[in-house]
């Protein structure tokens, strides 16, 4: 299963509610790039897909595909705000490896 933190989720629904229309659902998956094979993406949504996982965050609806489930399974998302950088973390317990950016990874 998926989890997000309470950080993550209140970013997710601050950014949907600016969008015009405002979208459905957030969309997790896995494709295939990066120098390690693997790199993550967030999409906002309106439609669910015939595979997809649905899970609800605190009113927040996330959709998984059937593939990339296996790659997420047990992944937590956090949003991190520093003096160096903002942006969403993905704690992955499936990652083998990582590129020295930090943006791909291998499973």
């Amino acid at each position: 299963m998926v989890t997000l933190t309470p950080k993550a989720i209140e970013k997710i629904k601050s950014i949907m509610v600016d969008q015009k229309p405002a979208p459905a659902a957030l969309r997790l998956s896995v494709i295939g790039g990066g120098c390690s094979g693997f790199s993550y993406s967030m999409q906002l949504e309106n439609e669910k897909r015939l595979m997809d996982k649905e899970f609800d965050f605190d009113g927040l609806k996330v959709l998984v595909d059937g593939v990339s489930i296996m790659y997420l399974d047990g992944v937590e998302v956090d949003y991190l705000e520093t003096l160096e950088a903002s942006g969403f973390k993905f704690n992955n317990p499936n990652v083998k490896s990582t590129c020295g950016c930090g943006s791909s990874f291998n499973a």
